[in-house]
């Protein structure tokens, strides 16, 4: 019997952990999200919001990249241009759970104006989209 209940016990606190971290991509979390991944330039994080597939900009520089490849991309621009400041400026939606973002990423020497586009599934936010651009 105490066999079962360790085994429940076990089972309950893998689906709580499961559970909390599937609340980071809500939709009703997202901005505060998007907050901290750009202030402390992980790009680990910012990759678990993309697609599996994900269009990036970054001044002209384009490409369509897996969700790996995208990571590494922003990994990249994450060393390039360390993190000092991050604000959402404006965010909106629209009837086809299309939403949108658009904020200032500040480094040191540099701002960017940074526009992210996302689609709403089933109360989670993916970023299809992701425009940095030297403002």
């Amino acid at each position: 019997m105490k066999k079962f209940l360790y085994i429940g016990l076990i089972l309950f606190i893998l689906f709580s952990l499961t559970e909390a971290k599937s609340t980071f991509l809500r939709s009703e979390n997202v901005k505060e999200d998007i907050l901290h991944v750009f202030q402390s330039g992980s790009s680990k994080e910012l990759a678990r919001f993309f697609e599996n597939g994900v269009d990036i900009n970054i001044n002209g520089n384009q490409g369509d990249y897996s969700r790996n490849q995208a990571e590494l991309v922003m990994r990249d621009f994450f060393k390039k241009y360390p993190p000092v400041d991050f604000q959402l400026l404006h965010e909106g939606k629209n009837a086809e759970q299309i939403v949108y973002y658009i904020g200032v990423y500040k480094s040191e020497d540099i701002s960017f104006k940074v526009f992210i586009r996302g689609k709403k599934d089933n109360e989670a936010v993916k970023f299809y989209s992701l425009d940095i651009v030297k403002s």
